[in-house]
């Protein structure tokens, strides 16, 4: 009974080494498993980011196409008041397939495309808003407004320049002096209806009207010429 148990033994120690060995097939495949979950895993979250990136643009590209749409409507009424003919406001076939084909890449080239379309609907409504200004309309809002607020501005200083050269330090000059102190007010106040109706504001946009801007430029031109002129009659 004991030499025929010996070899039993013996050999239970030999299977777990060879189980523990390099060369186990059980240890290979479960490798190879971890490293197919491990690849199944990162193309699964690959997956769920395309899929995250694409509704994303999807849905900048319904909000995208809502603002075209906004913009486009009243520019395509105010043309045909202006007489464009309507056939000239539909895209002729050449347009709509060079528009289909730059969206062909996915909603990602849509939303580009859309994007496109509304910085040109912008440039449209720039010109039709500019009322015969459509250079002066696309300048900077501070220079822009300046050639409403500086001659507003400069209006009131230039005729007390006047008075004085022709009334001397007399009381004519003080009481003009008196009379041209609310005149950088009302400069502003006028000038900051005078923006907005000679720059008007797109859908959905507000008119950029610098009042700081325009209060100084309405302000500084008074200042100067009331001190000069206060000065000149002190020193008299």
């Amino acid at each position: 009974m004991t030499l025929d148990h010996s070899p039993v033994t013996a050999a239970g120690p030999v299977r777990q080494r060879t189980a523990g060995a390099p060369g186990d097939p059980v240890r290979a495949a479960w490798a190879d498993y971890l490293a197919a979950a491990r690849q199944l895993d990162g193309v699964r979250r690959g997956a769920a980011t395309a899929a995250g990136e694409q509704a994303r643009a999807v849905q900048a590209a319904r909000e995208e196409l809502t603002g075209v749409r906004t913009r486009l409507a009243p520019q395509e009424s105010r043309l045909r008041e202006l007489g464009v003919p309507p056939i000239s406001l539909v895209p002729t076939p050449p347009e709509l397939a060079e528009a289909t084909r730059s969206m062909s890449g996915g909603p990602a080239a849509v939303l580009a495309a859309l994007r496109d379309a509304r910085r040109s609907a912008v440039g449209a409504d720039d010109t039709l808003a500019a009322r015969g200004l459509p250079r002066v309309a696309h300048w900077p809002a501070r220079s822009r407004n300046l050639l409403v607020y500086g001659p507003l501005g400069l209006l009131v200083p230039i005729l007390l320049i006047v008075v004085f050269l022709l009334a001397g330090t007399g009381a004519v000059t003080a009481l003009a002096v008196l009379v041209g102190l609310p005149a950088p007010a009302v400069a502003f106040g006028l000038g900051w209806l005078l923006v907005g109706r000679c720059f008007p504001a797109g859908p959905g946009e507000r008119v950029d009207r610098t009042p700081r801007f325009g209060a100084l430029a309405c302000l500084v031109p008074a200042v100067v010429v009331n001190a000069g002129i206060v000065l000149a009659m002190l020193s008299s």
